[in-house]
């Protein structure tokens, strides 16, 4: 019985026999959470300005059809 067990079994796809299995180990392996967190803090930061920005606009009340009003802003910013 055991024999039958093991003839059947004998072929387990291992990760160098296994591209796609050893092409995931090497990401997993090489996968550097502090990058993607670092970029991730990036992008917030760089929202939460648009936003403030927004926010500043919309008090401010300003007519953006008047060119000579957005040339006073851009020249603050």
């Amino acid at each position: 019985c055991s024999s039958l067990i093991s003839s059947q079994f004998s072929f387990i796809p291992t990760a160098s026999t296994n591209p796609k299995a050893a092409l995931k180990s090497k990401i997993v392996a090489e996968f550097r959470p502090q990058s993607l967190i670092d970029e991730l803090l990036l992008y917030k930061r760089s929202e939460d300005q648009i936003e403030l920005k927004e926010k500043q606009l919309s008090t401010m009340r300003v007519d953006v059809c008047s060119t000579e009003t957005l040339k006073c802003l851009k020249g603050k910013a």
